[in-house]
């Protein structure tokens, strides 16, 4: 039996490129996070209580791409080292708000230096005009594309 082979060489692999540019980015900040003993979850968990204020761990999950398993654990953790709350919602006791508490305030706040200088290389590096339309791109892309909740058909 003659197997014809896939053709997939009209489009390059646009999520492994996706991928390799997140983690050519990402190795830039790994070892500010390594160092201060946090996860890139964790720290996606901080960020977005920062930028958001107190969240339910469903808008976590959907804000940090994490599964609601996954997400759990890392509240469970974040909670045990003291960088997160966990509080019922008075009117709703089946709910939870997350907040970030002042020790994970106080250590978000002393990574700033570091990660601030670290984006300041990145734009050095790569221009602050192409981060800028980056960051524009990549806004379109979300919002044309919508999450992968939205489409988990699965194809590549």
């Amino acid at each position: 039996m003659d197997s014809q082979p896939l053709d997939l060489v009209h489009h390059r692999n646009l999520p492994l490129l996706f991928l390799q540019a997140r983690e050519s980015v990402f190795a830039r900040f790994k070892p500010i996070l390594n160092t201060a003993g946090l996860t890139e979850q964790q720290w996606r968990v901080v960020r977005a209580l920062l930028d958001h204020g107190p969240l339910e761990p469903r808008q976590i999950g959907d804000i940090c791409r994490l599964s609601s398993p996954s997400l759990a654990g890392i509240l469970a953790r974040m909670d045990d080292l003291g960088l997160v709350l966990r509080e019922r919602l008075e009117n709703d006791q089946r709910r939870v708000r997350v907040s970030v508490t002042p020790k994970g305030q106080a250590l978000a706040a002393s990574l700033a230096p570091t990660i601030e200088a670290t984006y300041r290389e990145l734009e050095n590096q790569l221009g602050v005009e192409f981060i800028a339309h980056l960051y524009t791109t990549l806004d379109e892309v979300i919002a044309k594309l919508g999450t992968a909740a939205d489409s988990e058909d699965g194809n590549w």
